[in-house]
């Protein structure tokens, strides 16, 4: 069955509507964070008395920890509301690691004002540095909603071990993403204590009138796009699967039918979260990027089988239903700041970059798609390709693995001698990330600015 989608002319259309290339909102936000945990500085500030004694700087230490602990608390969750602000204009790669490192300062701070109160605690009562577990014990017990912080901070020790690089490569994905939704719950959990026993909060209606808004504004927002956009988008366009075809070995393409399709917002280089409602894959969910421009009726995705979940995929029958949340992403045309355009494609990285071969617009020479795969006959999606370059008049190159293994030359000389203005384009890069970031070395080499090279990795 042949899984070429046309409609080319009329997907670069909506493109080029939609190109409209903007400053990225990182910095902003950057600043807009940095400005909340300036504010919670001056309230930890404003409400501490000079002290001299030891106890006394260690409890304020133990203050400042759980306040800012508590505000990256809330950050950490925003981060995993897909907010499209976030999603299409940062990138969801970017948001990732954003949120990977809050997480991994919040815990460090959650640890350290639970030692640090503790500590101080028992110095108060007289106790040695030995009597720091005795002190916990007794506090979880005595002190309103610390059970509850008890509990939502050891949850938070085992999402941060679950997501450390050695044991998160070893857990299956499933395992991880639903360990991982148990973050909800610890920051339930915490949250009462942080207003119950929080001096500061105590002490001035203005703070806990604005961390009721903190959390509450997060909290909507955690559930108007991580639950209600994704119902409305699912009950709206009711998608289905139409075929599964072979593309190469290991590698098949899913078609996916459903109503006004082309109206979800999806664009070129963008992913979905995708949940088939199949036995054994009803309760996974997997990020997968469009193969191909939205149609009116009609999606596609190209999967490779690197896992259980995308393994299965051959096995989806015709009318299996479909629950999607998206469109995610930012590879897209919006990124476009020049006339000329090269793609840089990897293995199964090739899924997002052909659709925007398909739909970027350009005159004859402006677009070109360059492929590394290991042989000619790992270039997925090939006979599409080349009908799409005879179509526009764009350049398609390959770059595979010689007769004896040897790898191709990608060097910045070699890019230079293939593409000899290759400074004056704009990048779009996809592929593993060894050669992404090989590739992206050799680009810079070459004399691409860093801004105009245009990456996304959708490992999450």
């Amino acid at each position: 069955m042949n899984t070429t989608l046309a409609g080319g002319r009329a997907a670069r259309r909506q493109t080029m509507r939609r190109i409209r290339p903007r400053r990225s909102p990182a910095v902003p936000l950057l600043l807009a964070a940095g400005a909340g945990a300036a504010a919670v500085l001056w309230l930890w500030g404003h409400h501490t008395p000079a002290v001299a004694d030891g106890t006394g700087r260690v409890l304020g230490a133990g203050r400042i920890t759980g306040l800012l602990a508590g505000y990256l608390m809330a950050l950490v969750v925003l981060q995993t509301a897909r907010v499209p602000a976030l999603e299409r204009r940062v990138g969801s790669d970017r948001v990732a690691r954003w949120h990977a490192m809050s997480g991994r300062y919040t815990l460090c701070l959650i640890v350290a004002h639970v030692f640090l109160t503790m500590w101080g605690y028992a110095r108060q009562a007289g106790r040695s540095l030995g009597g720091v577990v005795r002190q916990t014990a007794e506090s979880v017990a005595q002190l309103p909603d610390m059970g509850k912080a008890a509990v939502g901070t050891a949850l938070l020790v085992v999402i941060g071990l679950t997501s450390a690089g050695g044991i998160r490569r070893r857990l299956p994905y499933d395992t991880w993403y639903h360990v991982h939704l148990l973050t909800y719950a610890a920051v339930f959990l915490t949250f009462w204590h942080q207003i119950g026993t929080g001096d500061d909060f105590a002490v001035e209606p203005a703070a806990r009138t604005f961390w009721y808004g903190l959390y509450g504004a997060v909290s909507a927002l955690l559930v108007w796009y991580r639950v209600l956009t994704p119902l409305r988008l699912n009950l709206r366009h009711r998608m289905r699967v139409e075929a599964v075809v072979e593309e190469a070995p290991g590698i098949v393409s899913v078609l996916i039918g459903g109503r006004r399709l082309h109206r979800m917002g999806a664009e070129a280089g963008q992913f979905f979260r995708w949940r088939f409602l199949a036995p054994g894959m009803r309760f996974s969910s997997h990020p997968y990027s469009l193969s191909a421009a939205p149609r009116p009726g009609m999606l596609r995705i190209t999967v490779k089988a690197i896992g259980d979940h995308s393994a299965r995929l051959r096995e989806l029958a015709p009318g299996t239903r479909v629950w999607a949340e998206g469109p995610y992403g930012a590879l897209t045309a919006r990124r476009r700041s020049r006339g000329k355009v090269l793609l840089v494609a990897g293995g199964v990285g090739i899924t997002p970059l052909r659709a925007l071969f398909e739909t970027l617009p350009g005159g004859a020479g402006d677009i070109t798609l360059l492929y590394r795969a290991g042989s000619t006959r790992d270039l997925v999606l090939w006979d599409e390709l080349t009908a799409i370059a005879g179509e526009r008049g764009a350049r398609l190159m390959y770059a595979v693995d010689g007769p004896g293994g040897g790898r191709p030359d990608l060097s910045a000389g070699n890019l230079r001698r293939r593409i000899p203005d290759v400074d004056r384009h704009d990048v779009f890069l996809c592929g593993p990330p060894g050669f992404a970031r090989s590739v992206y070395g050799a680009l810079r080499e070459a004399g691409v600015p860093a801004r105009r090279i245009h990456h996304e990795s959708f490992e999450m």
